[in-house]
C-alpha cells in the first residue's frame, strides 16, 4: 500500500497554481518521509467524472519521488497537450488523482506478434514500445479500457505514432508493473492545515 502522502503532495502541487499560500516544504517532507528521497518513476493521472483529464509521468526514474510526483502532478493538470489546463471549478469530488509508482522497465523477449500476445500479462503489465522514432507507453490501468491483448498492442502502437503493422518490424517492447493509489480531490487531506479550496 502506497503512503497517502503521495496524493497529498500531488494535490498540493496542483493547488500551488491556484493559491499563493500553498507552498510545499520539501525539507520537512523529506525529513518526515525519508522514502520520498528515493529515485523513483511515477505517473500522475487525473480523471474528471470518470473520464481521463490528464496523465503525465516518467518511464525511467531520474528524480527523487517527491520531485517526480510534484512535477508530474503539475504536468498532468496543466501540461497534458490533449486537454486544456485544469480549471478552479474542477477541483471537486468529481476530480480524482491517482499516483502510480513504476518498477524499472525490462525488455520483453519475443519471436513474433503471436509470441508477444502470449507473453504479455493483461491487468498486470504496463508496456513500452520503442522503434526508430516511435515510442509510447500504456500503464496497466489501460487494460480496463482495452482488455483484449491484440487491441491493447494496436492502440499502443497508435499512441506511439506508428501503425499497428509495426509489430512485423519487431519493435523493442519493455514491460513493467505499477503500485498505485487513488482518491477524489476532496477526500485527499491538505498538506496545509486550515487552508482548503
Amino acid at each position: 500500500m502506497l503512503d497517502l502522502i503521495l496524493l497529498q503532495i500531488a494535490k498540493a502541487s496542483i493547488l500551488t497554481k491556484f493559491d499563493s499560500k500553498y507552498t510545499i516544504d520539501r525539507k520537512k517532507l523529506l525529513k518526515s518521509y525519508p522514502f520520498l528521497s528515493e529515485l523513483r518513476a511515477t505517473f500522475v493521472t487525473l480523471n474528471y467524472n470518470n473520464q481521463l483529464r490528464g496523465c503525465i509521468g516518467s518511464i525511467i526514474a531520474h528524480k527523487n519521488l517527491l520531485e517526480d510526483t510534484m512535477g508530474n502532478a503539475l504536468s498532468a493538470a496543466f501540461g497534458d497537450p490533449r486537454f486544456p489546463p485544469l480549471d478552479l471549478q474542477e477541483l471537486s469530488s468529481s476530480l480524482s488523482i491517482e499516483v502510480s509508482l513504476l518498477t524499472p522497465p525490462v525488455i520483453l523477449e519475443y519471436s513474433d506478434l503471436d509470441d508477444l500476445l502470449q507473453k504479455i500479462r493483461p491487468n498486470i503489465d504496463g508496456l513500452i514500445l520503442k522503434h526508430d522514432i516511435y515510442q509510447g507507453t500504456f500503464l496497466p490501468q489501460v487494460w480496463l479500457q482495452l482488455p483484449n491483448p491484440k487491441e491493447f498492442l494496436e492502440h499502443l502502437s497508435i499512441k506511439a505514432g506508428a501503425n499497428p503493422s509495426i509489430y512485423k518490424e519487431h519493435p523493442t517492447i519493455y514491460n513493467y508493473t505499477v503500485n498505485s493509489i487513488e482518491d477524489t480531490f476532496t477526500n485527499i487531506k491538505s498538506l496545509i492545515s486550515g487552508s482548503e479550496i
